[in-house]
């Protein structure tokens, strides 16, 4: 997979010229956050952090997807964090979309490229910073993790690249899974996986389940049916899906349309 890319924002803020028309949208069902939003004046600075910015593209909020934050992380050349995660019972995911970050995890040291990923388990110490030369852009999905007895997680590190990709029944390939944490391991109570689908291949149905989706577009475009409304997504757009809100989407061309997605798994409904 050495083609593979990844897009990550270049912030900025658009022309005065341009109209305010986008395709940003939130209702009941979904958020749709287009990357034309994801602009200078939205980035929020993290108090572990230093020399680094981030977009933070969802946390739990009444109405809206509950499970976990999904937050996009540009480290700037010598930036980085001795302790990212501020609370010990939330457990993290990175994905490097843009440069390389340099990851110490349960005391191992690791240099993450593009396609490259790390799971800090809940209460696992871990660092990282940018010894590069270019800004650094990582996908970061926090959960506070539900355990369970007899089922603990290990850190997991390693590149999707590596990963033989799974193709969906009935699909000759054209659209196929690459899974990154074990979904037979029941000592995750999330999936990440990375989605392609070649260009006019389709769900051709709508899913309806009760795992919150976090679905972040890393290459080409489609259009999603999200709950009754046609949405085109391309590259760099952001989806937050709630519980039980019907979904498909069809790859629209002319390259593969991929995404970074997570969603809620492995656990008893809490009553």
């Amino acid at each position: 997979m050495a083609n593979a890319t990844y897009y990550a924002p270049q912030g900025g803020l658009p022309p005065q010229t341009d109209l305010l028309t986008d395709r940003a949208i939130v209702t009941e069902a979904y958020t749709v956050i287009p990357r034309g939003v994801m602009s200078d004046i939205v980035t929020s600075v993290l108090p572990e952090w230093t020399d680094t910015r981030a977009w933070i593209i969802n946390r739990p909020v009444a109405g809206g997807a509950t499970t976990f934050a999904q937050l996009i992380v540009e480290v700037a050349p010598g930036g980085g964090a001795q302790r990212p995660e501020p609370q010990d019972e939330v457990e993290g995911f990175v994905f490097v979309t843009q440069g390389a970050l340099t990851v110490i995890l349960d005391g191992a040291e690791h240099v993450l490229g593009e396609g490259g990923y790390a799971y800090a388990p809940a209460g696992t110490p871990w660092s990282a910073r940018n010894d590069g030369d270019t800004n650094a852009v990582f996908v970061w999905i926090r959960k506070r993790y539900e355990p369970i007895a007899g089922h603990v997680p290990a850190p997991q590190v390693g590149n999707e690249q590596d990963i033989e990709p799974s193709a969906m029944p009935g699909t000759d390939g054209a659209w196929r899974t690459t899974r990154i944490l074990d979904p037979q391991n029941l000592a995750f109570d999330m999936h990440v996986n990375i989605v392609t689908f070649e260009p006019g291949a389709s769900i051709p149905f709508a899913e309806t389940h009760v795992m919150e989706h976090g679905l972040y577009i890393l290459e080409g475009k489609g259009v999603y049916h999200l709950n009754g409304d046609w949405v085109e997504v391309e590259a760099g757009d952001y989806l937050s899906l709630r519980a039980f809100c019907p979904q498909a989407c069809y790859a629209g061309g002319p390259s593969n349309f991929r995404y970074l997605l997570y969603k809620d798994v492995n656990r008893q409904v809490a009553l």
